[in-house]
């Protein structure tokens, strides 16, 4: 497939073809005026609100006939009664009746004759009014849709993939969902951003991974890239049930009723061993990479533990490999809608993206710095381009130090072992809390205090040989930042933000859809010290295949643990820690037995992303060796809490 036309090409292309168009119609002061934002001009009180039902052509459900989606729109009545076509920004949902959208929880509702009355979020009252058409589609199986929801499958992709299709002439739509009068998008020019967090997003992703032309920019927010990453670390189960339980989750009532054979290829496809398995082939769209046209804005909490941030990592690094046009921001939350933790700016940015990516309007913001990264609550700084130039993979080993399990990081091979006893009763946090005292729950490796900033950006990777004293095995490495920090209190309920009462309006409301949300502000805690990030594996599943295998007590076994992607600065006087050890609690759920591993050190490395390179760290750690500190406990965040199975919002 040919490349994609690099935006600012094209972009000035068609300014230069409008340009010239308009100096033969306009005075030389009129044609010097090319729009820069689009203005909210239009009535969104008077905005066409209809409802259509996609034909997917597939048939999940097996009626015997082609399953179609339903389709929610919300669009400015003046440009149609004028002739002129408008673009599309569309979020495809399973949420939309079963679990509702946004930090409020909001569903569709529908007036008696089945027309949307409110539209979750603020998209359709702040965009319409600016000339966007607004669209809501139910993946297939939830709400008004027919089919069932296959969890990131072929039907849930196709879903809204049809849906683009239709908006640009390649697809049959019907004004209802048995009836056979044809629905035409005559209204719309095709361009369409597809937006949407975490499930939502995940379905932007997968339909940019098929290439389909019309799709001209895709916003996963908190967005999953592989689904096999969601359920599982390379073997390790993180949580206890399956994609079946979430398709029941939210499935329509019609859809339980005729989904079982669905249901049923999900439990079978999708085995808790953690084995890789064709289902989880069909939902990775990181493959597929190559295939993507769309630009991407990517948006992502760094202490996200639902969708954790190996999935904007991987699908970050494949994208750019492609020469895909991005943008990303990375705030300190966890599972939190940029909405609810930097509203105004986010408001402002997501227009101006729109209107460059879909009115084509040259704006500058393709101009500015790739990267927003939340470095404190509330303080945000740019990088030109992420990872930032320069950072290079610096590989650290791990060394005995003066006690068990209180060991040194450093550049040179070390020789020697370190055990630990897995306890699932422990967390990342109670091992960072006691990483100066030599407990038998884990192996801590801990740099001096850093004479200089040390920043880490994108993914790292522990690999560690071990030997197991059972026939199964689970392992977890995280990165720490030894040192006091205010930070965003990422494991409290609300994963970094409060919510007030008060609220704040963007865009138009109706007497049914008020564009007034309640504003949320930074929850922080103080603490002495930072997982930053973490990774988690099955020693079972060693092999590249990932089909796993029982254990050989007393044998060594190599596995490489894929750490999440980050941005953090650990800063002068902190110190930089890595912890091997077993079970991370609530994080990845325990094996079968009770496992002391020993690692040997000589076959162990970390290799992390430092900006600067293996020079950055040198420099930042050469300073003379510092006594060991007291054996004091690093007060960290509290243990995360039960993180939720469902990729959504407030669920």
């Amino acid at each position: 497939m040919p490349k994609r036309m690099p935006i600012t090409t094209w972009r000035l292309l068609a300014t230069a073809a409008a340009t010239a168009l308009l100096a033969v119609f306009l005075t030389p002061v009129m044609a010097q005026s090319a729009p820069r934002e689009s203005r909210p001009v239009y009535s969104y009180e008077k905005a066409i609100r209809e409802s259509v039902w996609v034909d997917t052509g597939l048939d999940g459900d097996g009626d015997g006939r082609s399953d179609r989606v339903a389709v929610d729109i919300v669009r400015p009545s003046e440009p149609a009664a004028q002739g002129r076509k408008v673009p599309v920004i569309m979020d495809a949902s399973p949420y939309y009746s079963c679990c509702g959208r946004g930090n409020e929880s909001q569903k569709k509702t529908y007036d008696a004759a089945g027309h949307v009355v409110q539209m979750p979020l603020f998209y359709d009252n702040y965009f319409v009014p600016r000339g966007y058409a607004f669209v809501g589609v139910d993946l297939a199986g939830t709400n008004r849709s027919e089919g069932c929801v296959d969890v990131g499958g072929p039907s849930d992709i196709q879903s809204a993939k049809a849906v683009i299709d239709w908006l640009n002439g390649r697809a049959r739509a019907y004004t209802s969902r048995t009836g056979t009068t044809p629905a035409r998008a005559t209204w719309t020019n095709g361009r369409t951003g597809m937006i949407g967090k975490s499930w939502d997003g995940t379905i932007a992703n997968g339909v940019a991974a098929t290439g389909v032309k019309g799709l001209k920019t895709i916003v996963p927010i908190s967005a999953i890239s592989s689904w096999y990453d969601y359920y599982f670390a390379k073997g390790a189960p993180l949580y206890d049930s399956g994609p079946d339980w979430l398709s029941s989750y939210v499935d329509s009532p019609d859809a339980r009723a005729r989904c079982a054979a669905v249901q049923q290829k999900l439990v079978d496809g999708a085995p808790r061993t953690g084995d890789w398995t064709p289902l989880w082939s069909a939902r990775d769209y990181v493959k597929n990479a190559s295939k993507v046209r769309a630009s991407v804005f990517l948006v992502h909490g760094m202490q996200d533990l639902n969708v954790r941030t190996k999935h904007f990592g991987q699908w970050w690094n494949a994208l750019a490999k492609n020469g895909v046009e991005r943008k990303i921001w990375l705030s300190q939350t966890g599972h939190v809608d940029p909405f609810d933790y930097r509203r105004g700016q986010w408001v402002d940015t997501l227009h101006r993206w729109f209107d460059h990516e879909l009115l084509g309007y040259d704006n500058g913001i393709d101009r500015e710095p790739m990267a927003d990264i939340e470095r404190h609550p509330d303080q945000w700084v740019t990088s030109t381009v992420w990872p930032p130039r320069g950072t290079a993979t610096t590989t650290l080993r791990p060394g005995q130090g003066s006690q068990a399990g209180v060991g040194t990081l450093g550049l040179r091979t070390r020789t020697g072992t370190e055990s630990f006893t897995d306890d699932p009763q422990l967390s990342e946090t109670d091992w960072a809390a006691h990483i100066d005292q030599s407990t038998p729950g884990k192996a801590g490796f801990i740099t001096a205090p850093l004479s200089k900033d040390l920043r880490v950006s994108g993914s790292s990777t522990v690999t560690v040989t071990v030997t197991p004293t059972t026939s199964t095995a689970h392992l977890s490495a995280v990165l720490v930042d030894l040192g006091p920090d205010t930070i965003r209190d990422y494991a409290d309920s609300g994963e970094g933000i409060t919510t007030l009462t008060d609220r704040t309006c963007w865009g138009a409301s109706t007497t049914g859809d008020s564009a007034c949300f309640k504003v949320t502000q930074a929850k922080k805690t103080d603490v002495a010290s930072t997982v930053f990030s973490r990774g988690w594996a099955d020693l079972g599943h060693y092999a590249p295949d990932l089909k796993g295998v029982p254990l050989t007590p007393g044998t060594a076994y190599t596995i490489t643990l894929d750490l999440a992607a980050t941005d953090h600065v650990v800063p002068k006087g902190h110190r930089l820690a890595l912890i091997v050890a077993g079970t991370d609690k609530d994080l990845i759920d325990p094996p079968s037995a009770t496992p002391t591993l020993t690692v040997d050190l000589s076959r162990t490395a970390a290799r992390v992303p430092f900006v600067g390179g293996t020079a950055a760290f040198a420099l930042a750690t050469s300073g003379s060796p510092a006594a060991a500190p007291a054996a004091t406990t690093l007060d960290g965040v509290r243990a995360p809490h039960t993180v939720r199975r469902v990729p959504g919002d407030n669920l």
